[in-house]
């Protein structure tokens, strides 16, 4: 195993990690949201600000973290049968990341119909989403 090997894949699981922790905490948010009085302006405001915000955040982290996959996919030859489920599961994760920018827009424009029990199972789904990835990567069992 070459040491450059290594470090990207140190790295890839940084900001896999990274990512990850803002798509756990993001519908949170939202959860937050769907719960604010309508007369609560002010609180309203301060969780959009901070959802925009970590949403930027993790795009930012999205990046790396697809990016150095690919090198290792790609360019170390990581393979097996486990990377075809882990590679279906990186595009669940992407419309999963996607879905947090749709239901963003949805409270920005006062659209949201869902209810905060409804995001606190979405909310649930990142952290099933990111076990069944890590179990994929570590035990290989196919």
């Amino acid at each position: 195993m070459s040491s450059m090997y290594l470090w990207v894949k140190a790295f890839h699981i940084v900001f896999v990690a990274s990512w990850f922790a803002g798509l756990f905490y993001l519908p949170r948010l939202f959860v937050n949201l769907a719960m604010v009085p309508a007369d609560s302006h002010a609180e309203r405001e301060r969780l959009l600000l901070m959802a925009r915000k970590l949403y930027r955040f993790t795009n930012f982290l999205m990046v790396p973290a697809l990016a150095l996959g690919f090198w290792l996919w790609l360019g170390f030859g990581v393979s097996g049968g486990w990377l075809h489920a882990k590679l279906l599961l990186v595009v669940l994760v992407l419309g999963y990341h996607h879905a947090c920018r749709s239901l963003l827009r949805k409270f920005e424009t006062f659209s949201n119909q869902r209810s905060e029990r409804w995001f606190r199972v979405f909310n649930e789904s990142a952290v099933v989403l990111f076990a069944v990835t890590v179990v994929l990567v570590v035990v290989k069992p196919f």
